[in-house]
Parts: structure tokens; sequence; C-alpha cells
């Protein structure tokens, strides 16, 4: 990785290349945020015929056909607006052919508006594709924080790069493992135990269903800690029994979703 958390071309191409072979059979879309925007990338995606949609800053310059260069803040872009043009000049360097653009602000996203709209530069065909095609980004962002500070820790490993591939390699089997096991918890309506609410105006629990299959193991060795414990208790407050009685029915079934 370059500086400030950033990777240059040859670390990004050096990264895509052998995706792109194994996954040669596919249709591939390369998402990018605005770290991950050079021209040069999207030249060189578009000559393997890659697609991509790489979200831009606004002090980039653009120029539209029969016009000249202008930054895209200069665009008009204001909420509950879009746009798509084909056929632009991006950034003032020459060699790198015509790409789209599309702009959309959003008028509110869970209640709140938007600090700012996407620039999205693209290959593809129209407004819908590129801007569905960067809304998935949101998802890869949540999983890169399951990796990291939400769960793996991978950015604290330091290891080399072969290491580095392994480890990679084994959190990506212990990530869906997590991910099947907290879809199992979640069927079952056991993930209130889990993850319980603790904002007052929430009604949805907040945890993805990997931080409910991370966390929801937790409760199997808490299982035989705590059960002579419950049984105590439930023995001197009795009118909670009703209560009790329900958590140890939700640790069963926890633990049989889990095995």
């Amino acid at each position: 990785m370059g500086g400030g958390g950033s990777s240059n071309l040859s670390e990004q191409i050096a990264v895509i290349r052998p995706v792109l072979r194994l996954l040669k059979c596919y249709e591939i879309v390369v998402i990018g945020d605005r770290e991950f925007r050079s021209v040069e990338l999207a030249y060189w995606l578009k000559t393997k015929k890659v697609y991509f949609a790489f979200r831009q800053k606004q002090d980039t310059y653009v120029r539209r056909k029969g016009k000249n260069y202008e930054l895209l803040s200069e665009l008009d872009l204001t909420p509950g607006t879009k746009f798509f043009y084909v056929g632009i000049d991006y950034t003032k360097k020459k060699g790198f052919g015509k790409f789209s653009l599309a702009g959309y602000w959003k008028i509110k996203y869970r209640g709140k508006l938007e600090k700012s709209g996407w620039y999205i530069l693209t290959n593809l065909a129209s407004f819908e594709e590129a801007i569905t095609a960067y809304k998935a980004r949101s998802g890869i962002e949540a999983m890169f924080k399951d990796c990291k500070t939400g769960g793996y820790n991978l950015e604290g490993s330091k290891a080399s790069t072969e290491r580095l591939t392994r480890l990679v390699m084994l959190i990506a089997m212990a990530y869906v493992c997590s991910v099947l096991q907290g879809q199992k918890l979640k069927q079952s309506g056991q993930q209130k135990y889990i993850n319980r609410l603790k904002e007052s105006r929430r009604t949805k629990q907040r945890h993805s269903n990997f931080w409910v299959g991370l966390y929801g193991i937790n409760w199997i060795p808490s299982i035989e800690f705590c059960l002579d414990l419950v049984s105590q208790l439930m023995s001197i407050t009795s009118n909670k029994i009703s209560y009790f009685q329900r958590g140890l029915r939700a640790m069963s079934l926890i633990q049989l979703a889990i095995f």
C-alpha cells in the first residue's frame, strides 16, 4: 500500500490481474472509492474489457462534448438530481480515450441529507447500471470492517506478503462459516439474546449475520458455566421462572443452531 492508506497503479494492477484470470468466464465490475480513481487504472480496465465504477472527487476536471474543461463541482449536481454523460474526457491528461460519468445525489439516506453527491466514472452503459454497481460497495465496506476492526483484526497482523495471502484465505473460510452460522441463528429467532437492543428507538437488531455468528458461539461455553447458577436463581426467585426458562430454551436453540 502507498502512503496515506492509498495504493498506486502498479499495486492495484498486481492485485486485480490474477482475479481477472481466475474469473475470466464471468462478467466483472471493479468498484472503487475516491482514493481509487486514477484515469490510468480506468484506461487499463477498459483495454481489458472489464467494467468499472469509480467514485470521483469534486475537484476533478472533466470535459463534456462541445464544452471546456470544468470541475465536477461545477456540474450543478444538487440533492434530488442525477445525470449521465457519455463520451467525456476525464482529467486534462491525454491519450486515455472517452469515458462516461454518472452523477447522483440522493435526497435523504436514513432520514438524513447526504453531504455530497456521487460522481461515478464508468464504462457501463447506463446511469442505472453505474449507480447499482457502486451501491454494492456499501456491503463491501461492511465486509472490510468485519475482517479488520469488527472481527479478525487483519490490519494488526503486520504479516509479510506470503503470510498475509495465507491469512486472507483462512479468514475468507472463517468469514463464510460465521455468516452462515449467524444466518442460522437469526432463522432460529434467538439473535435477540446475542445482540440485545441498546437504543430505545431502534426496532431491528443492528448486527450482521457475521457478527451474530462470530459472537454467538460464546454462548456455548457459558451454558455449562452458568447452568448451576441459573438453577439456583430459579429456585430463589420463582416469580421470574418463566424468564429463566425462556433463556434456557434460547441457550439450547443456539447450541443446536451452531452444532
